[in-house]
């Protein structure tokens, strides 16, 4: 029996090795796992063209992804530091990275990172369209638009990201109901402009069905962009993001019936207290299909820092039902990100998800912490740093501020009460002032 797209064989009854895969990272039976794909509440973005692929699976009851942003830029082209920048991400163990390249060799960088990348990749194909055809947005056809999206289905893209509900409809709420910081998404806003210098509809919503089926052919997942995503907490949950909302949650429909395997993605800026609610009323206006979310940064005063705003809601979203981080580096808002903006940018979604994973209880995060914590009893630093979310940091930080006595930091030496309480329940003696006995 054959399948065209990882949904279909799951309605079809059909186990595919991607699934037998993610299955045994997850600790979930793949018959379960299959009922999800067909449910369109997990998705597995795996071209047939990426060869080098070594599948994940996101949505309902899996553990938090994260993705990391990358690319060649017009200010920025370096090609060799965007393929560092790769390494690092492959190496730190991100499950996914988005080719966001807008100049230059974009086509080369894309097929480079595929061949080189067990990681699933995603991108956004307006952004290339521009200099793929060399024209002016607004010169672009609505046929190259979708042309752009099949070359990257060939090249082996595992996920697009489709700018297709800022329609006419959302476009005359975001008219009527003015944001302090309008339309952030930077595709979104491309898509916009175009509409509003050609008078036409976002080609995207209009030939939904055929870019549904260049997604078919290759088993590209599409993820419904979130054109109208707040880019500042004044403008969250507002008329224009939930229009764009219910409209991305129609969409989902029509691509389940052409099982094409769908994400929504998400906010973007947005206050502590507001978090929660957007979850559920994603879930429900989407009908389940996994949540990819930027963020939530949770304060828009923090440049520099926002990897940290960023973490904070990411932790509070998936908690509540996102299912994907994209991460946020210390430049977001400022300039490209370095290696070093990418690593801190890393560990910081890393650590949003793993808390997100012991709240929601996926299979086997808690005891990660637990291995940690009996590690800390004992003093082992050795092990400490073996399953420390980032063991080079760790292991600097000792080594720059060695201690008196090995069993202890320098910052509590002596008293340390983890020393001091082994040997009490021990029945030892404890020796602050002096040498030990």
């Amino acid at each position: 029996m054959s399948y065209t797209t990882q949904m279909d064989a799951a309605r079809k009854g059909i186990i595919t090795k991607e699934m037998t895969i993610v299955a045994e990272k997850e600790k979930m039976d793949v018959n379960v796992l299959m009922k999800k794909i067909a449910e369109g509440k997990v998705v597995i973005p795996a071209n047939k063209n990426h060869h080098s692929l070594d599948p994940e699976g996101v949505g309902e009851g899996l553990r938090t992804k994260i993705n990391v942003n990358l690319g060649i830029s017009k200010d920025c082209p370096n090609f060799d530091s965007e393929l560092e920048k790769v390494r690092m991400a492959l190496d730190m163990k991100a499950e996914a990275i988005m080719d966001l390249s807008s100049f230059g060799k974009t086509e080369e960088f894309r097929k480079e990172l595929i061949g080189m990348s067990p990681a699933m990749i995603g991108t956004v194909p307006i952004y290339d369209a521009v200099g793929f055809y060399d024209k002016e947005l607004s010169d672009i056809t609505e046929k190259e638009f979708l042309d752009v999206v099949e070359k990257h289905g060939r090249d082996g893209v595992d996920f697009v990201t489709i700018h297709a509900g800022i329609n006419k409809e959302t476009a005359a709420v975001f008219k009527r109901n003015k944001r302090l910081t309008n339309i952030v998404s930077r595709g979104g806003s491309l898509i916009y402009a175009w509409m509003e210098l050609n008078n036409k509809e976002n080609p995207f919503f209009e030939y939904y069905d055929e870019l549904l089926e260049i997604c078919a052919k290759y088993d590209i997942t599409i993820s419904l962009g979130d054109a109208c995503r707040p880019g500042s907490i004044n403008d969250a949950t507002d008329a224009s993001q939930i229009k764009e909302l219910m409209i991305l949650g129609e969409l989902t429909l029509r691509a389940w019936e052409k099982n094409v395997q769908v994400m929504i993605e998400g906010p973007g800026h947005m206050p502590l207290n507001e978090i929660v609610a957007n979850m559920i009323i994603e879930k429900k206006l989407c009908h389940g299909a996994p949540f990819y979310v930027l963020g939530p940064l949770v304060t828009d005063v923090a440049p520099g820092y926002d990897h940290i705003t960023s973490a904070i809601g990411g932790a509070i979203a998936a908690s509540y039902g996102a299912d994907f981080l994209c991460y946020v580096t210390p430049a977001e808002h400022l300039r490209l990100p370095t290696i070093e903006d990418m690593r801190e940018g890393i560990i910081a979604s890393k650590i949003a998800a793993h808390a997100a994973d012991i709240a929601k209880n996926i299979p086997g995060a808690i005891s990660w912490d637990y291995e940690m914590s009996k590690a800390r009893q004992q003093l082992n630093w050795e092990r400490m740093f073996e399953l420390a979310i980032d063991p080079e940091k760790a292991r600097r930080y000792r080594k720059e501020s060695s201690p008196e006595h090995e069993d202890s930091c320098t910052m509590c030496g002596k008293m340390c009460s983890m020393r001091n309480m082994n040997k009490v329940m021990e029945g030892k003696n404890i020796n602050i002032l002096r040498e030990d006995d």
